[in-house]
């Protein structure tokens, strides 16, 4: 983790876009780490069924300066939630937009790392790599291969593909022209890169996980329909 003496100070208009699905046990939690460090915060449930809307709900009327809330009525998939994230963010008058995911995978500490190469315009995107040396190994194995599946259909590739730890410039994410409602966003964004030239940064990250990231985490049959997605995009 970073000392606190060298964390550089987040900038105003900083929003992390939080995708949630059915998150009740971590949401809380996430959500409060985010804030006491001075982060803004966008909820996004994406139809969740559990306790995530009522804590969603909990955690605006806590904190109203810092916390929105967006929610779909249906489960439309993490791309959907992505970007109602990002428009509302756009729409608050965001520099800097951050995705992150409330499953509670993600270290906090590494957020520190995502805006400096953004604020001094370095990156118009920064994606933070997870350690594919530290994966499990059905992790691992299906991250490599979606690597490689992003570079094929992309043109781009990159250390982690499917990394949820994201940060965009406000002009950056004004581009993006994602189409992917479901898992297939998060290639889509490494083509965006590509298609619009814009400046990549990766960074390094530390992941926590457990037996609830790992189950949720990309798979042969997520990978599966992920390639089926770009395939339809292609023949339409």
């Amino acid at each position: 983790m970073n000392n606190k003496n060298t964390k550089a100070p987040i900038p105003p208009n900083t929003y992390i876009v939080l995708s949630c699905y059915n998150e009740e046990e971590t949401l809380e939690d996430v959500v409060e780490e985010l804030v006491n460090r001075g982060f803004n915060v966008i909820i996004t449930d994406d139809g969740s069924k559990d306790d995530s809307p009522i804590i969603s709900k909990k955690l605006k009327k806590k904190y109203p300066k810092q916390v929105d809330y967006y929610r779909h009525i249906i489960n439309v998939g993490l791309g959907g939630a992505i970007k109602t994230g990002i428009k509302a963010a756009l729409s608050k008058g965001a520099d800097i937009i951050i995705t992150f995911d409330a499953d509670g995978q993600h270290n906090p500490d590494d957020l520190y790392n995502m805006y400096p190469p953004l604020a001094n315009g370095e990156a118009d995107v920064v994606i933070a790599a997870r350690d594919f040396d530290d994966m499990p190994n059905g992790r691992r194995f299906g991250n490599t291969v979606m690597n490689y599946i992003t570079y094929i259909f992309q043109g781009k590739m990159v250390k982690d593909s499917q990394s949820g730890l994201r940060a965009f410039s406000r002009d950056a994410a004004q581009k993006l022209n994602l189409k992917s409602p479901q898992y297939g966003v998060s290639s889509e964004i490494i083509g965006e890169i590509e298609r619009n030239n814009l400046k990549l940064k990766e960074v390094p990250m530390t992941t926590i996980y457990d037996k609830r990231t790992i189950e949720k985490g990309t798979n042969l049959f997520v990978g599966l329909k992920i390639v089926f997605e770009f395939l339809n995009e292609i023949l339409k």
